[in-house]
């Protein structure tokens, strides 16, 4: 059997809320899926863009042609580079903010006289970038959710209800 073409291949975009908690495992998964024969591209914001190319030099991001890398206005003012973002900052200006930039790279990716990829085929996004489900609404794309939290992060959200229902939660008598 011989090996698929670059316009070949199925397509499938990752985008990981913008903190190292969700990147990284997004990450894993897209390595994966590009292994086993996938046109990958991973979105970040273009803070984190920025502090991937840092982390890893300029040319990290364009060695492998049918996995690239783009990135994505997040709408806060620019930041000190070193440190985290304000995460309650970040999630308010990713649901005002990301939706129409997500949805121009998207339809550009679908160009393929100008982008020179494989039309998207999935959509693989973080559970807590809700814009996406719009995005893959709107343009007819499937879109599986990938859910980042731990399993120890899974069950505490999991067992929340049981928590408050035999009054353990919230904590009485602490004071902060």
């Amino acid at each position: 059997m011989g090996s698929l073409t670059n316009l070949e291949k199925p397509h499938i975009v990752c985008i990981p809320y913008p903190a190292q908690g969700h990147i990284n495992p997004m990450l894993k998964l897209a390595k994966l899926l590009h292994y086993k024969g996938f046109h990958i591209t991973f979105v970040n914001t273009e803070f984190n863009h920025k502090r991937l190319q840092k982390s890893r030099g300029l040319d990290s991001l364009t060695r492998v042609p049918s996995f690239r890398f783009e990135a994505i206005p997040d709408g806060l003012p620019e930041s000190d580079p070193d440190s985290t973002q304000d995460i309650p900052s970040l999630c308010e200006s990713c649901d005002k903010n990301c939706l129409v930039p997500f949805k121009d790279l998207v339809s550009k990716l679908n160009d393929t006289v100008s982008s020179n990829v494989p039309p998207v085929t999935c959509i693989v996004s973080d559970a807590a970038l809700f814009f996406t489900l719009v995005v893959t609404e709107e343009l007819g794309i499937p879109n599986v959710v990938l859910w980042t939290a731990s399993v120890c992060g899974f069950m505490g959200y999991f067992q929340y209800h049981n928590l408050i229902k035999k009054g353990y939660t919230p904590l009485k008598g602490i004071s902060w």
